[in-house]
């Protein structure tokens, strides 16, 4: 694994979740961003694997962050969240999160996105999520 430095990558501490698992690396790509990170063992689940929760909150986040820039930067809340696990992560790998807006409505916005290591796509996802949306959930 090369240093994602070398490659115009930015690391970021986040607080919250990301502060934990973290440090993101962020990169600008085009008229966007793409989100990523270097795999670790703590990421990894029994089987040796970066865990599946890992790599949508990954994505989770950064399909988040691509709306929330897209609106003024608006809070931006999934509502709807599709992954489709391609190819596994390990240890040592740099796995990078990208995404697109597919189509925009006043209160709603659809993504695409994927996971890539080493320019292999291991993961896919769509998205819809809420602009503006502060309220909790009804209980």
């Amino acid at each position: 694994m090369t240093d994602p430095a070398l490659e115009g990558w930015k690391s970021r501490t986040l607080p919250g979740f990301f502060g934990l698992v973290g440090p993101l690396w962020t990169r600008k790509q085009g008229d966007s961003w793409a989100y990523g990170f270097v795999a670790e063992e703590r990421h990894t689940n029994p089987a040796g694997i970066v865990h599946g929760g890992m790599l949508t909150a990954l994505l989770d986040h950064a399909l988040s962050a691509i709306a929330w820039e897209a609106n003024a930067r608006k809070a931006c809340l999934t509502v709807a969240l599709d992954v489709h696990f391609l190819a596994p992560a390990r240890p040592g790998d740099f796995v990078a999160a990208s995404g697109r807006i597919v189509r925009q409505t006043l209160s709603l916005v659809f993504l695409q996105g994927s996971l890539i290591v080493e320019r292999h796509e291991i993961a896919t996802a769509t998205a819809i999520l809420k602009v503006g949306g502060k309220d909790r959930m009804p209980t």
